[in-house]
């Protein structure tokens, strides 16, 4: 739920635009002045601020520099009874989406919102995906079976052909496809993801193939697919093994015609796009379980190739935790532990079911909790099963703060990254998820992806 926050000194404003904007789905607060909105802003997350020009102490105009001096992200949106040209420059100068005039109009308000809020959503989103982008892709590992993943991976680049990664979870196969896109011909086209689990069944059509306006109870405006937004690119189906036979066979005909129908669209959209799709099941065992389609499945499945689990790549676990260590270092500001003889043994030993995200988790649970600069293998005995107070350790309030962090990656990879979904998950308020999120050292859009 999108929060909302008014700032103005008029009660009457203050309860009309609230009521309406409360109707309309979003969580609202009110405020009656520019000091009581910068504390305001301090305690809480607001996705929009409606902020009024002329108020009691600090104007709104001074109210808004502050605001952008502090770094606060909000859209703003201007109100004013007595505008004029050189305020309206000057707000968007300052940043202000909006300028709107009193008397309002709430019609005219709650579309200026509406906009605003998909506005912050796009900026949120554009930072997650540059944070992702801007992330090295990285292979590690020299064991055999790493060898011959490369291999595929250079054999398959540089042609159009459509790939099937298996895998099982937590072993990489989004990041063995964004490998693919990198070094292929279509590089400088753009990598879009879609994960076909984490999508409910009514709106997974829409999100590959779009829809126009009017289509179904909420489509507001045309909206492009993932199959067109991928258009000279790649676009990544990842779990696809858990899409509905319906879709799938408008995937089939997507594939074979490169044409895309968006939803409640009479015409067509010719797509130029390379998937690559990835699953954790046995499609063949899918199909005889009337689950998923042949034909799509050989459509996919022109080039397989299989992602090994990590137990199967032996002292690949050393060098993936050594590389953990070396990016927790650098991200949480402290000095790059060591592995003890027993620890290097127990990273051996262990069978890491949950694979490389499990590595990566439990690096990152020993760089937070462990105080000295040697990781010993008393530190890893919770792998077995048990999970006794190693010595030294962290305070309490970092341990906490250790099992909240992973907690909320382990939902915002549940849920695709989606802050609405994991907050209504997690039942907190989606302001509230935002707030812990920065005071965790969270990012939009961070989850527990594998490297």
């Amino acid at each position: 739920m999108s929060a909302i926050l008014i700032v103005d000194d008029e009660a009457g404003v203050r309860g009309s635009l609230g009521a309406v904007l409360r109707d309309e789905g979003y969580n609202v607060a009110v405020v009656d002045s520019g000091e009581a909105c910068l504390e305001q802003v301090t305690q809480h997350d607001y996705d929009v601020i409606l902020l009024d020009i002329w108020l009691p102490g600090i104007d709104g105009l001074a109210t808004l520099e502050r605001l952008r001096e502090r770094r606060n992200d909000a859209q703003v949106v201007m109100i004013s009874g007595h505008a004029s040209v050189e305020a309206a420059v000057r707000a968007t100068k300052l940043g202000a989406f909006d300028f709107i005039e009193k008397p309002l109009s709430l019609e005219k308000t709650v579309l200026v919102v509406r906009n605003a809020v998909a506005q912050r959503r796009l900026e949120v989103e554009n930072r997650a995906l540059r944070a992702r982008v801007d992330r090295p892709l990285v292979l590690v590992g020299t064991s055999e079976p790493m060898v011959r993943l490369r291999d595929q991976i250079g054999m398959a680049a540089p042609s159009n052909g459509r790939v099937l990664i298996a895998g099982e979870n937590g072993t990489g196969k989004e990041l063995v496809a964004r490998q693919i896109h990198a070094v292929s011909h279509r590089r400088a086209g753009p990598f879009v993801e879609v994960n076909c689990a984490a999508i409910p069944e009514e709106l997974i059509e829409s999100e590959l193939f779009g829809h126009v306006k009017g289509a179904f109870t909420g489509a507001v405006a045309d909206r492009r697919g993932k199959f067109e937004a991928a258009n000279g690119g790649t676009l990544f189906l990842d779990e696809v093994g858990d899409m509905s036979l319906k879709t799938q066979a408008k995937v089939l005909r997507a594939l074979q015609e490169q044409v895309v129908e968006p939803v409640g669209g009479r015409g067509s959209v010719r797509v130029d796009v390379r998937v690559i799709a990835a699953t954790n099941k046995s499609l063949t065992e899918e199909i005889r379980n009337g689950r998923f389609r042949e034909d799509l499945f050989f459509r996919l499945n022109v080039i397989p190739i299989s992602v090994p689990p990590l137990r199967e790549r032996g002292d690949d676990v050393l060098r993936l935790a050594e590389h953990f260590v070396a990016e927790f270092a650098r991200e949480y500001g402290r000095r790059p532990k060591s592995f003890s003889g027993g620890a290097v043994a127990a990273l051996r030993g262990y069978r890491w079911p949950g694979n490389v995200r499990e590595l990566r988790n439990t690096i990152e649970r020993v760089m937070i909790m462990v105080a000295g600069e040697t990781i010993e293998a008393g530190h890893l005995a919770f792998l077995d099963g048990v999970v006794p107070m190693p010595a030294p350790v962290a305070p309490l309030f970092d341990a906490r703060d250790a099992w909240e962090r992973g907690y909320i990656l382990s939902a915002l990879t549940a849920c695709d990254g989606n802050i609405s979904r994991t907050a209504e998950a997690l039942g907190l308020e989606r302001s509230n998820l935002y707030k812990k999120m920065r005071g965790l050292g969270i990012a939009p859009g961070q989850r527990e992806d594998a490297p």
